[in-house]
């Protein structure tokens, strides 16, 4: 029976959900959290790991002659030094679009915030605003309707695509920036420019994986080119963005607001100078988070490590090789 490690489990199940799937696996060893320091020992009898945000370097791995497969429970795999696990025969897949619906849903409820302000007219409320109010309705700020409005998508991968559903659903037009416009058309979406994605988006998502090639996309340089009434969300990566930028942008009306998942530090142990900043929403990282996407997310780990068991592949990333 294979020894099988979680290093980092509490985020995707701190305790409303079951381990079940990964225990009838093997024998199953879960760690709510692993400092960097105890990664290596605790990793050192497993044949197979499963991480989230646990770094599993060239140093690391190679404390780890045993090991044969490492599954990331997440899409991104940034957290694994691919090519030195195919130099040791470890097998390395991730998790794909298990938080899809998840993600689309916190985008809208960033808009929303955005928009129409609730959770304002709501502490006003409860502070007795209304109760003292001379009119039976009133707003503390203007709000938007996004019918008519066009929504900006930057990456069109599997939740850009749900997000595009959502804002066609909301009566909003819908232009996106791809990679693959032909292969992941779809129905009501044009593909444009990135400048024209700019300039023409009353609210503009985030939706790439963060490369080197788009590094603080979203700077000064690229905000000027938006509308002063648009609105930015990002539950991407927090890389994508200049923060310096966005706040000064911010400060200085050069857009209207911004919701944001994701920040470069995470978490900001430092601070973080977009947090409370001038018509900023900040959420620490949670639009994957619902209870059904990490279902998900453990149900799919399982079947990566059910299948790499049984010699073959599935989800594989980087340059991994199959082993048992």
């Amino acid at each position: 029976m294979k020894n099988i490690v979680v290093l980092d489990g509490f985020t995707a199940n701190p305790g409303d959900l079951s381990w079940q799937p990964l225990e009838s696996l093997g024998r199953l060893t879960v760690h709510d959290r692993t400092p960097p320091e105890l990664v290596a020992g605790r990793a050192a009898d497993a044949d197979i790991v499963l991480t989230n945000k646990a770094v599993l370097d060239e140093k690391t791995l190679a404390r780890l002659p045993r090991l044969r497969c490492i599954s990331v429970m997440a899409t991104g795999y940034n957290v694994v030094d691919t090519a030195a696990a195919q130099r040791q025969g470890i097998t390395v897949c991730n998790v794909r679009g298990y938080a899809s619906e998840s993600v689309a849903q916190h985008v809208f409820a960033l808009i929303l915030e955005l928009t129409n302000h609730v959770s304002r007219h709501t502490a006003h409320t409860a502070a007795g605003g209304w109760q003292t109010s001379d009119d039976w309705s009133y707003t503390l700020q203007p709000m938007q309707e996004l019918a008519g409005k066009t929504m900006g998508i930057y990456g069109f991968g599997q939740i850009g695509q749900r997000v595009a559903a959502i804002a066609l659903a909301f009566g909003m037009r819908v232009v996106a920036h791809h990679k693959h416009p032909e292969r992941d058309r779809q129905a009501g979406v044009t593909f444009v420019s990135f400048e024209k994605m700019l300039a023409e988006s009353d609210v503009l998502s985030l939706h790439t994986p963060l490369s080197p090639d788009n590094q603080e996309v979203i700077n000064w340089g690229t905000l000027a080119q938006m509308k002063r009434t648009a609105l930015l969300i990002n539950t991407g990566r927090g890389g994508l963005v200049s923060e310096p930028d966005l706040k000064k942008a911010l400060e200085t009306g050069i857009i209207a607001g911004a919701g944001l998942d994701v920040l470069t530090e995470e978490p900001p142990r430092s601070g973080n100078m977009l947090i409370g900043a001038r018509n900023c929403i900040v959420t620490p990282h949670h639009a994957w988070a619902t209870r059904e996407a990490r279902a998900r997310l453990i149900e799919e780990s399982a079947e990566n490590v059910r299948v790499f068991l049984a010699g073959k592949s599935r989800n594989l990333v980087g340059s991994s090789t199959v082993g048992s």
